[in-house]
């Protein structure tokens, strides 16, 4: 029998996120039966139809490190290895979600509680926008709306609909950010029997880090493109923004201290109204019996959160209710991830020491740049509809100085050293 340990919140939090985000959409579908029942021949063409569903993982990793934590995420507070060798912090959600439609016009309100920075399960708006079908063809939304920048940008913390236990942390952990507050406007056409959805969007998100730290996405612009044609899936995505946040604020105020070189080395690493940009592309074909996907992406700012390039591909073969998969993911920097920062020739002792120890913590912020290749293999078990039980292991292997998709790491942590990582998760949808 699997045995699930829960410690902290997490259980009372999951349940408080049910009870508080289901009750009153649960009330609203009573509500509407109710107003059904009493009216035994509505005007079906004018009411509004309601759909309540939801979804989420229980899950457990361990990770044989000691010296850093196994995350799915660089927002999560903690995970598994030198916060514990076993963690349900990685993978654990509940999201609940309201879709309405009346004619043209529709909405959707998806709510996730997952671990937060500050450790935290308090639950989160993940979408909430309106949609207003033009055409048959063209559609525009308003509101908090998912970032299409990967394949599985609608479903990706949707354990269920994808065949691992998790997005690949290399590709999409470099944009943790799902969603944005704006608007989207979507071009579906046809070229043949090849099915194309053109999409731009435009928005902004802050995300608040805890500890009284935000970071902020502005002018986020971009363009994505799907294609469909048969069992092959593709999708092009370009975006771009602007950076603001306090990290390592007391870091750059300390630079800056020390004339013009310190000056300078604040501006180029200091997070303060620098432009991201994104690329993307990805490729699944699925016929049924097998499937095989790819993505890579490249991201860069001029800034201390650097730049690299990512890509993973995986394949699994389904066989009855069981799919057995591989993967191979990694991601390499594309900036250095190491400065020689401050001058210390000529400085009187005290202040050489001072300087000496702003490089330690500048240098020690570019190694979380992630350098790392990852090995998988795992299976999927559809034990029952709408429920799936996975079992997956990695080999996590942080290269190049850097900590990789590590978070925690400690003074022992060393780069090059084999994570191992095991993880198991039940997903479901209801």
């Amino acid at each position: 029998m699997l045995s699930l340990y829960f410690p902290g919140t997490l259980l009372p939090a999951v349940f408080a996120t049910c009870v508080l985000v289901c009750t009153p959409l649960q009330a609203q579908a009573q509500a509407q039966e109710d107003a059904q029942a009493a009216d035994p021949a509505p005007d079906t063409a004018a009411a509004p139809m309601w759909k309540l569903s939801g979804f989420g993982t229980l899950g457990v990793v361990h990770s044989n490190s000691r010296e850093a934590d196994f995350s799915s995420s660089i927002l999560r507070a903690s995970g598994a290895g030198v916060s514990g060798s076993w963690s349900p912090d990685v993978d654990s959600r509940l999201g609940a979600q309201l879709d309405v439609s009346q004619g043209a016009w529709s909405g959707v309100l998806q709510v996730i509680s997952e671990q937060r920075l500050n450790g935290s399960y308090h639950p989160r708006i993940e979408w909430a926008n309106i949609k207003y079908q033009m055409t048959p063809d063209l559609a525009v939304r308003v509101g908090r709306i998912a970032l299409p920048v990967f394949l599985g940008a609608e479903s990706r913390k949707v354990g269920y609909t994808i065949p691992w236990v998790r997005t690949p942390v290399e590709v999409y952990g470099a944009l943790p950010i799902s969603s944005s507050d704006g608007v989207d406007a979507t071009w579906r056409w046809n070229a043949g029997a090849v099915r194309h959805a053109t999409q731009v969007f435009s928005g902004s998100t802050d995300q608040d880090l805890g500890f009284g730290l935000q970071i902020d996405a502005e002018n986020i612009l971009g363009l994505s493109h799907s294609i469909d044609y048969g069992p092959l899936t593709v999708r092009l995505s370009a975006a771009r923004a602007r950076l603001n946040t306090d990290i390592a604020a007391d870091l750059f105020a300390g630079l800056r201290m020390f004339g013009p070189r310190g000056q300078m080395l604040a501006e180029r690493y200091a997070i303060v109204d620098k432009r991201v940009s994104m690329i993307s592309a990805g490729a699944s074909y699925d016929p049924g019996a097998w499937f095989v996907t790819a993505e890579t992406g490249r991201t860069r700012t001029d800034s201390l959160l650097g730049g690299g390039t990512s890509v993973y591909v995986g394949a699994g073969w389904r066989q009855g209710a069981f799919t057995p998969y591989v993967g191979y993911a990694q991601i390499r920097a594309d900036v250095a991830t190491s400065d020689p920062g401050l001058s210390l020739e000529g400085l009187p002792p005290p202040v050489a020491a001072g300087a000496a120890q702003i490089n330690g913590a500048l240098n020690t912020l570019l190694a979380t740049i992630p350098i790392q290749t990852t090995w998988s293999t795992g299976v999927r078990w559809d034990v029952a509809a709408d429920i799936a039980l996975k079992l997956q292991f990695e080999s996590v292997r942080p290269r190049g100085g850097s900590r990789g998709t590590l978070i925690n790491s400690t003074p022992a942590f060393r780069s090059d050293r084999t994570t191992n990582v095991t993880s198991i998760a039940l997903d479901f949808v209801f």
